[in-house]
């Protein structure tokens, strides 16, 4: 898993790092509660992996990484457990092939329950028997272990939505959740200067080491759009011939485009009445206000060349976001979906509701270093072929997220929740 470069001194205490912990668990039991065993067993695509994969993948972690070493006299549940949910640690052993993961039936859902009882009972003994030295060793790693849990609550739930859309019967994971019925605010472009700005975490606080080291960047004067781009800007785009116009497009993206993978967001479906999508709560009418979503990084690039824009990097995003309070429509507001801006006064949106692409590739800032062992592995071996995505989303668990948090996907991907802000040079 990502490491934290914030030293021991900005850890919770460890009444807070406990109960936090307690919290993670019994959420990522929660949001499974609405699902059958069979909706846990599934793997819709090779992107996606079955609920029950990530209950027990999230246990393995703590069983691996804190138990074994740190709890004297603990036994693994099971000895091929390491081998079904190790993801993508190579220094912790072999692992079960990713796109393999839905044809796992066993273990099955309870005994998967059973492992993660197992797991947090041995983690709170650990918690009641450490003493000081211990605990100094093993709070960093409760707390990556922590927001760790946290990735894998969103990844559920997109990977649910994933699921249930393949389904002809468009079950709905959560009950809909009516939004203010609001027109989107006008379009509006704020300026900034530019500069010498600092880039990157610091103080105090967690923060994963794809955040660090901070550092000066250089930006030209700039302007950034007060909020989102929407679903019905996306259907003027589409209606405006957008799929069909070779010289918007990366030529990745319109190869895709002309294999006929792209010809609307993912998830919506051409009806009678216009245009539906597919949301936690079923199959709904696309909203015009709310942003547009589930867009990958080559339809969030023609979109705004559509549009006369760019995409921000992700200096520049970062640099008008550390201006605004950390708040939004995050997965604790229960709509579970994007929806339209409340006012276009200054840039909202940039917390929750889509993860927003950048123009930035994925790669590591000056002077960075991915730490030794296991737990460098998540970070630095990926930062080649990858954008980066800023700000959270709908499915995102409240309190995850910070102005400096650097999510990145594919280009091609699409089941995440992400969407796109316009920018330009000033």
């Amino acid at each position: 898993m990502q490491t934290r470069e914030s030293s021991p001194s900005a850890l919770p205490g460890a009444s807070v790092l406990i109960e936090r912990f307690r919290s993670m668990r019994a959420h990522s039991e929660a949001l499974a509660q609405p699902l059958t065993a069979e909706d846990q067993t599934v793997q819709s695509m090779p992107d996606c992996s079955p609920t029950k994969w990530h209950l027990a993948h999230v246990s393995w972690f703590f069983e691996t990484f804190i138990l074994v070493p740190h709890l004297k006299g603990y036994e693994v549940r099971h000895p091929q457990f390491a081998y079904l949910f190790n993801s993508y640690y190579e220094a912790a052993g072999a692992r079960h092939p990713r796109f393999e993961r839905g044809l796992a039936t066993r273990p099955g859902v309870e005994e998967v329950r059973a492992y993660r009882a197992y797991v947090t009972r041995a983690m709170e003994h650990l918690f009641e028997t450490a003493d000081e030295a211990l605990w100094s060793e093993i709070a960093p790693l409760v707390d990556i272990g922590n927001h760790h849990e946290q990735q894998h609550q969103e990844l559920i739930l997109m990977d649910i939505l994933n699921l249930f859309s393949r389904n002809p019967l468009r079950p709905a994971y959560a009950p809909y959740r009516a939004s203010l019925a609001r027109e989107a605010p006008p379009l509006r472009f704020h300026d900034h200067a530019g500069g010498i700005i600092e880039v990157g975490h610091a103080g105090d606080g967690f923060s994963y080491d794809n955040e660090s080291p901070r550092h000066q960047a250089l930006l030209r004067p700039f302007r950034i759009a007060s909020r989102t781009v929407t679903n019905g800007e996306w259907i003027d785009f589409m209606e405006d011939g957008g799929y069909r116009r070779p010289d918007l497009w990366l030529a990745d993206g319109w190869a895709r485009v002309k294999t006929g993978e792209y010809e609307a967001p993912l998830y919506w479906e051409k009806t009678a009445h216009g245009w539906d999508a597919m949301t936690l709560s079923g199959q709904h009418p696309v909203e015009r206000a709310a942003p547009v979503c589930h867009v990958s990084y080559y339809e969030a690039d023609a979109f705004a060349r559509w549009a006369g824009k760019r995409l921000p990097t992700e200096a520049e995003w970062e640099t008008v976001a550390r201006e605004r309070p950390i708040e939004g429509n995050f997965a604790g507001a229960a709509f579970l979906r994007p929806i339209a801006a409340a006012d276009d006064a200054q840039p909202v949106q940039l917390y929750g509701d889509v993860w927003e692409w950048t123009q930035s590739p994925y790669s590591p800032y000056p002077g960075y270093k991915a730490a030794p062992g296991a737990l460098g592995e998540y970070n630095g071996k990926f930062m080649a072929s990858q954008f980066v995505l800023r700000g959270g989303c709908c499915a995102t668990p409240d309190g995850h997220v910070r102005s400096t948090y650097r999510n990145f996907f594919y280009p091609h991907q699409r089941w995440p929740f992400a969407g796109l802000r316009l920018a330009e040079d000033a």
